[in-house]
């Protein structure tokens, strides 16, 4: 039985577009390596460092201002940033309020502070207020883990506070589904363009 249910944000519950974030990046700041640092899933080099929390926002805009067009400013990398996150679907939306009233919710994410920033304020723009509408975030970056590894569900299952197996996982990659069942939890893959209502309709 689900007791729980936790979601990715980045690909299930905010949509991603690589393509209009990788643009932002060469044409705002003429840093041109973001292909090589940028990645669906799991970040690479100092941006992979952030979602870790092995280096601060601040310390992450001065590596890419270093190689930046002179005259770029920190404000915008975070304009870059944010351009990678399109906001929420009405699907994604009304299932979450749906679901908030009759499960505790809760946010489990390959993260970094910038983009929250921008995430946190595409919930409310939504009606959804993150820090009550999910009973805790369990993102990388504060955590100073990252999905796949197994420490990360390990310890956002002791916090969840329930046993695993009554625990749903919902994400967008397959090798972080797989790993949240190998740490007992149940786990679902979710597809983006589909329906996050009719992959939880059983809930």
């Amino acid at each position: 039985m689900i007791k729980a249910i936790v979601f990715d944000v980045g690909g299930v519950l905010i949509g991603l577009d690589m393509g209009r974030c990788i643009n932002s990046f060469r044409q705002v700041l003429g840093f041109d390596r973001i292909t090589e640092i940028l990645d669906p899933y799991h970040q690479k080099g100092v941006y992979g460092e952030m979602e870790e929390g092995l280096v601060s926002a601040d310390a992450f805009r001065a590596a890419i201002l270093a190689e930046s067009r002179p005259g770029c400013t920190p404000a915008d990398v975070d304009f870059c940033m944010g351009s990678l996150l399109v906001g929420m679907t009405p699907d994604a939306v009304n299932t979450v309020k749906d679901l908030a009233t009759r499960y505790p919710l809760f946010l489990l994410s390959n993260n970094n502070p910038i983009a929250m920033g921008f995430i946190n304020e595409m919930f409310r723009e939504n009606g959804i207020e993150p820090e009550t509408t999910f009973k805790d975030q369990f993102l990388s970056y504060q955590m100073k883990l990252l999905k796949p590894g197994r420490a990360i569900y390990e310890a956002s299952i002791a916090r969840v506070g329930l046993p695993a197996n009554e625990i749903l996982f919902i994400d967008d990659n397959d090798t972080n589904v797989k790993a949240a069942r190998e740490a007992g939890m149940q786990a679902r893959l979710f597809v983006p363009g589909t329906s996050l209502a009719a992959l939880l309709a059983d809930c």
